[in-house]
């Protein structure tokens, strides 16, 4: 779009009317501000079209925005959450709305723990211990991993590379250096938790020295590797006992995922699981809040200044109203049946004159409190409030729906109006350049004229002075 300090650039025409002694350059000024009148109607037409392209952009995002917070109203999370509570230092927990609401009593008597192995001491850790070789690792599930070694560093810096670069193994290795003569131990240490993840045995194939240093079988214990044996978890839950592998029981009651920190056999744990409605609470909430703001931002685009006599950039346009219509007549949903079947009942009402929503705090917390089921079906299901603002927000959002065209068309003749100007411009410059020459010409016709005036005038003076002189 042209800036309207475009609309005035010209020639400098300073030079024309010199010779003639005529205004002649204000005139050319003059011509070029009237027929730059069309220009600067096609721009004002031009920050219309724009104004009104940018207003389709705002009524799209708080679509957008509403149609977000209707789908949050469909989340399985949203309706009918838990929350958990733990009374004691022994563990945390969390539920999902697979839980139950109920009370538990639990003692944390041991936590899982890690193996860890320790060598003999070596008196160096860059020193190779053999050559090449295949270690064989077996955990106590069964799990058996090798690594090769041909090819690779025997010393103990070279294992604990070897080692943790492969997570598969299921062990973590270190050197630990207890400052005696021969003060570098190996220290492998099971990747998980718990007797299954612990090392059953290890064993080299192909290199004697190596074995001698890291073999180890757990059923046969050597002098050679000192163990610190794994151990599971143990709890009791309303008295009954429970071992896992891990410090996070997630199978031990029903949608809830325990993780133990402490134990103590003497102490017992309360954990609490109730109903949270704190979720569908700002769930309906910020369905409301996006949209009165969607309504708000309609009625700013489509408002009439009675006093000025000014329209917005909306204003009159049959898309706004109908977006302002249909995402109104989505709070009509009634339910044939139910203690809640429309959003008054929830505690949402409409004011009448602005027709701006409000929630009744307390009213949304009773029903939510005891129509669960209720509340849940007004947004959810096929003839729900999300299901029929969802049909209603694809109509506009989609790449043909509504807003598309109606945006496609504000482009087309944003487009359009500056073809317009571009053919104007060029037409006025055409025509002034006309005016230029022609005022040239004139300009030097009446120079010449004056110039045979003066001559003339001259020239009969002289004829009068030498006849008045004999």
């Amino acid at each position: 779009m042209q800036s309207s300090g475009d609309l005035f650039n010209m020639a400098s025409v300073s030079s024309i009317g010199v010779g003639s002694g005529l205004p002649l350059d204000d005139l050319l000024t003059n011509l070029r501000n009237n027929e730059n009148n069309a220009l600067v109607a096609i721009q004002a037409q031009q920050v219309t079209a724009q104004n009104r392209l940018s207003a389709y952009g705002q009524i799209k995002s708080g679509i957008a925005a509403l149609q977000t917070a209707g789908e949050a109203l469909t989340d399985a999370e949203t309706f009918g959450a838990l929350k958990t509570s733990v009374s004691g230092s022994g563990l945390t927990a969390t539920a999902s709305t697979s839980a139950i609401a109920g009370k538990y009593s639990i003692t944390v008597e041991a936590l899982a723990t890690s193996q860890t192995l320790v060598t003999n001491g070596q008196a160096s850790r860059t020193d190779a211990n053999g050559t090449g070789g295949v270690i064989t690792i077996t955990l106590g599930d069964g799990t058996e991993k090798t690594l090769d070694l041909t090819g690779k560093s025997t010393s103990l810096d070279g294992l604990v590379s070897a080692i943790n670069a492969d997570s598969s193994l299921g062990v973590q290795a270190t050197i630990v250096n207890d400052g005696s003569g021969t003060p570098y131990r190996l220290l492998l240490s099971s990747s998980e938790t718990g007797t299954d993840a612990a090392v059953k045995s290890i064993s080299v194939a192909g290199n004697d020295t190596l074995n001698d240093i890291i073999g180890f079988d757990q059923a046969n214990p050597s002098a050679n590797i000192a163990e610190t044996a794994a151990t599971n978890a143990s709890i009791k839950i309303n008295g009954i006992e429970i071992t896992a592998q891990s410090n996070t029981i997630d199978d031990a009651i029903d949608g809830i995922t325990l993780s133990l920190t402490q134990a103590d056999a003497g102490t017992t744990n309360t954990l609490t699981v109730s109903r949270d409605d704190s979720a569908a609470t700002k769930a309906i909430n910020a369905f409301v809040t996006a949209y009165n703001n969607l309504q708000s931002t309609i009625k700013s685009l489509t408002s009439y200044d009675v006093d000025t006599q000014k329209s917005s950039a909306l204003t009159g346009d049959s898309l706004a109203r109908r977006v302002q219509t249909q995402f109104r007549d989505v709070l009509n949903v009634a339910l044939p049946s139910g203690s809640v079947r429309t959003l008054s009942q929830l505690g949402i009402t409409s004011n009448p004159t602005t027709g701006v929503l409000s929630v009744d705090s307390d009213k949304l917390a009773a029903a939510l409190k005891d129509h669960l089921p209720d509340v849940q079906g007004l947004f959810t299901g096929d003839n729900s409030v999300a299901s029929k603002l969802a049909t209603v927000a694809d109509s506009y959002l989609s790449t043909n729906g509504y807003i598309a065209a109606a945006t496609d068309g504000a482009n087309d003749t944003i487009n359009d109006l500056q073809k317009q100007y571009n053919a104007t411009s060029d037409r006025i410059d055409t025509k002034m350049a006309m005016y230029t020459a022609q005022f040239t010409a004139l300009d030097s016709t009446v120079a010449q004229m004056n110039n045979i005036s003066s001559y003339l005038t001259t020239q009969l003076a002289a004829l009068a002075n030498n006849s008045s002189s004999k």
